[in-house]
């Protein structure tokens, strides 16, 4: 799978964001008491897909990240510093 950063390699302060998003939705998704699979159904997507995003494995697009934020009550909220 190829990346789509132009050397190839994921930042340190990009997969560090990544991480920190994950953290939060698994967070919020595990406060819920929701597990991959009824919050992928709540998406509606494949559990494949949360389970990979909450590992920091894949690189959500900004849409999906609202949807499956809005699906627990929450919002999306980006600071850029």
């Amino acid at each position: 799978m190829k990346n789509r950063y132009e050397n190839g390699v994921v930042t340190p302060q990009a997969l560090a964001a990544r991480h920190s998003i994950a953290k939060e939705l698994r967070d919020t998704r595990h406060q819920l008491n929701l597990t991959q699979e009824s919050l992928a159904d709540l998406v509606g997507t494949k559990k494949s897909n949360i389970s990979r995003m909450e590992s920091g494995k894949y690189n959500p697009s900004l849409d999906f990240l609202v949807k499956v934020a809005e699906s627990m009550g929450k919002r999306v909220d980006i600071h850029i510093n």
